[in-house]
């Protein structure tokens, strides 16, 4: 008898990494030119602005970068963005946590529209949030009279700013903490409960140290976005100098009115708050891995 032909197939040649992950062996051209265009795509939008940002804001001189800084307008912006983050984020991580533990450690009806409402403000613009405020607590809107009458002042004012900025920012910490508790199922929860624990020691001694990298991912990304928030902020502020202008709509104040090194002034401090989160969160990051 004749024996069969055997078929050889040419297999890809693959390389075994330290972290068993395996990828095909592509050529040195290959490699190198993604690691060009990464670095010139980041220097081009990334680097080159953060650059031209400091440049410009010294252009002048140390002074006059200080005077920009410390003018009682600048000072206002400065002390309300930091004022509304410190509200800001930490209503959202009661929220987020509450959600997160919610939905992963209860079956409930409603739970994939509950989690639909919580990416609501990822669909939606925030010009547009600040537009539904305005229409419920604006001076024609659902609640304005009501509110005249009672001498509130929502809108053009600190609560209304507070309120835009929580509604693009409440998504951050629930979804950083849902995808990590669902993963950690809640073996240790009903163990630690079959034993006398309760819900609240659970909470403390079991469920916290387990999401506390996560948690604190998600804390600085909430902060990150409450500081640079612009759109709904921009609907509801008023602009009102030294009263109800953030960092970023004082900035585009003063770049509207050709104070350029100004601007640029108080967006270096941006700038650097930015920076800063940026390597707390690697620092998380790499902290997370190591747990």
């Amino acid at each position: 008898m004749t024996k069969p032909l055997e078929v050889k197939q040419e297999v890809p040649v693959v390389t075994r990494t330290t972290s068993n992950s395996y990828f095909l062996k592509e050529s040195a051209t290959v490699k190198w030119s993604l690691i060009t265009i990464s670095f010139l795509y980041i220097s081009l939008f990334l680097i080159l602005p953060l650059i031209s940002i400091f440049v410009t804001a010294f252009e002048k001189g140390w002074e006059t970068y200080v005077a920009s800084i410390v003018h009682p307008d600048a000072l206002a912006a400065i002390k309300l963005t930091i004022t509304v983050a410190l509200i800001v984020v930490p209503l959202n991580a009661i929220f987020g946590i509450a959600a997160a533990w919610l939905i992963t450690k209860f079956s409930f009806k409603g739970k994939n529209l509950l989690i639909t409402l919580i990416d609501l403000p990822f669909a939606v613009s925030p010009v547009i949030a600040g537009l539904i405020f305005i229409l419920l607590f604006g001076a024609q809107g659902l609640f304005g009279e009501w509110l005249f009458e009672h001498d509130i002042k929502i809108v053009f004012a600190l609560p209304g700013i507070i309120l835009a900025t929580l509604f693009v920012t409440f998504p951050f910490i629930a979804r950083e903490l849902i995808p990590l508790m669902q993963t950690q199922g809640v073996t240790e929860e009903e163990a630690s409960i079959s034993l006398g624990a309760s819900g609240l020691k659970t909470f403390l001694y079991v469920t916290l140290p387990n999401i506390k990298w996560g948690l604190l991912y998600g804390l600085i990304l909430c902060n990150a976005r409450a500081i640079g928030e612009f759109g709904a902020v921009s609907v509801v502020s008023g602009h009102i100098r030294g009263l109800t202008n953030t960092m970023p709509l004082h900035i585009e104040i003063l770049y509207n009115e050709y104070q350029f090194t100004a601007a640029l002034a108080v967006a270096s401090i941006m700038s650097v708050l930015a920076i800063i989160t940026i390597i707390i969160k690697n620092i998380v990051s790499w902290k997370a891995k190591d747990v």
